[in-house]
């Protein structure tokens, strides 16, 4: 039986992303004529995908990890369709039977990288040990049904973290890193006990922007003499809201050729958005007809070789702290901070060598789909963790403020110029981890295997003929009638 599916992993083991480009696994095909087992197969495929599609990992990933498990087990020729919430499969038995048909729709969004990394885990073994579709089947009913690795107060705790994290990065003081900390733990908590109420998401954004303004107000009314920047407050508060949006799945369909997808979760990316939005405004007019001091924020940038080492590790912790938060595990943790850590450094040395925002933030968000792809190896967890945590300490959350800022106080110019450029530069780190998770797939594709048609065939090497032309030589050698050097004597006329 397939037990301890969380605890049997082997070093040498390649992380998912790598079944598109390995050399097929040998199958082991299931009596197709057996609608019990064909059933248990098309099951198999489509909930491992509900729990990748859950967590956010892009159309085009999640198609080919439901075909490669149906493929393992002899469905070589499947019809996969998968939607923003639903899978479907039609596999093709041959014409003497019907084809069997399934259908899944995936009811929660859950960032659970730990569910998420097993999944992944249990895709390895199936290809390695080809083990019978109920044994995998009950090894994934213990994945789904496995309760959270962590205590949620740790999650908590990783999302206040992150949250103290954004504004040191952002030149904000230890008394504003400490406002922000206690702020967002007091948002998470709110908004847990919204959900359990089940109050739509849309709501409960909206609720965390009026939390993550209001202290921002008080220090700007009561404690301006401490010569503090209230507004990076609001801005890391926006920073945590925005890290569990779908933002980079969106545009990855996008450009990989889903655009119902892509727009489904594109527009439930806005719609958080606005959430956030209406929050903040409400609380900043509110604010204002009670007499209190709206935060101003300053135009300068916020993100600057001033203090980098400070700022290189505070990268770093945004990037664990998120992933605390979404109860990875702890291999995924040294992965996702060195994630951070590098897509920090390269945005600030981007900038510095005069681009702007927008080309930094994608080209530091290719350097992270790049480290993705590579370090999923090593730290034996899928791809999506680290990208989603490497491009956390690059959100506009600081952009998105002065937007509104800009909105409130009349200057519309400004206003909607910030917003749109918040915008674009989401898109640009979404389109950036895309472009790196390809050129991490290409520099790890065999490069003894070549794609002929529909067929895979190995290609020949120069090793490959010298090895023959060695071997074939001493054969001749030791043939009589040979001359020394392998060639066969004149005869004479």
């Amino acid at each position: 039986m397939l037990t301890g599916v969380t605890d049997r992993v082997v070093a040498e083991n390649p992380s998912t992303m790598d079944v598109v480009t390995e050399a097929p696994a040998p199958l082991q095909p299931i009596d197709l004529t057996d609608d019990a087992k064909v059933t248990q197969v098309l099951d198999l495929a489509e909930r491992v995908g509900e729990v990748m599609l859950a967590a956010g990992t892009a159309v085009m990933d999640v198609t080919t990890q439901v075909e490669f498990i149906a493929s393992t087990y002899g469905l070589s020729n499947c019809d996969i369709d998968v939607t923003y919430n639903s899978i479907r499969i039609s596999a093709d038995r041959g014409p003497a039977m019907p084809p069997a048909s399934t259908m899944r729709v995936v009811h929660y969004r859950s960032l659970d990288f730990t569910r998420l990394a097993a999944a992944d885990r249990l895709t390895r073994r199936i290809r390695q040990e080809l083990p019978p579709p109920g044994e995998a089947l009950a090894a994934l009913d213990e994945i789904t049904s496995a309760p959270h690795p962590y205590n949620r107060w740790w999650a908590t705790f990783g999302w206040a973290l992150m949250a103290a994290a954004v504004a040191v990065l952002l030149n904000g003081g230890p008394l504003i890193a400490l406002i922000s900390f206690a702020t967002t733990m007091l948002i998470d908590r709110a908004n847990r006990l919204l959900n359990r109420r089940g109050l739509p998401f849309f709501f409960q954004h909206m609720v965390g922007g009026m939390i993550a303004a209001m202290p921002a107000v008080l220090v700007s009314t009561y404690a301006s003499h401490l010569n503090m920047d209230p507004a990076l407050i609001i801005a890391a508060g926006i920073t945590v809201l925005l890290a569990g949006l779908q933002l980079v799945g969106a545009v990855e369909d996008a450009i990989t050729g889903a655009p119902i997808t892509a727009s489904a979760r594109m527009l439930e990316v806005v719609m958080m958005t606005g959430g956030i939005i209406a929050g903040i405004t409400l609380a900043l007019r509110a604010s204002e007809l009670l007499s209190l001091t709206v935060p101003s924020v300053d135009m300068a940038p916020g993100r600057d070789l001033t203090n980098w080492p400070l700022k290189l590790i505070a990268g770093a912790l945004i990037s664990l702290a998120f992933v605390l938060a979404c109860y990875a595990e702890r291999r995924a943790l040294a992965a996702a901070a060195f994630s951070g850590a590098a897509a920090t450094m390269f945005y600030l040395l981007v900038t510095q060598a005069g681009f702007g925002p927008i080309v930094s933030s994608g080209a530091a968000a290719t350097v992270v789909g790049l480290a993705g792809g590579l370090l999923a190896r090593r730290a034996l967890t899928p791809p999506l963790v680290v990208v989603v945590a490497g491009v956390t300490p690059l959100l506009p959350g600081l952009r998105v403020y002065r937007g509104l800022y800009a909105l409130l106080n009349d200057e519309q110019l400004i206003g909607l110029n910030q917003l749109l450029s918040a915008f674009a530069v989401g898109l640009a780190l979404a389109a950036g981890v895309t472009l790196g998770e390809w050129i991490a797939r290409d520099l790890r594709r065999p490069r003894i295997i070549k794609r002929f048609g529909s067929i895979r065939r190995p290609r020949m090497t120069a090793r490959f003929f010298d090895f023959r032309y060695q071997d074939s030589k001493s054969k001749r050698q030791k043939m009589p009638g040979r001359e020394k050097n392998g060639r066969a004597p004149k005869l004479d006329n």
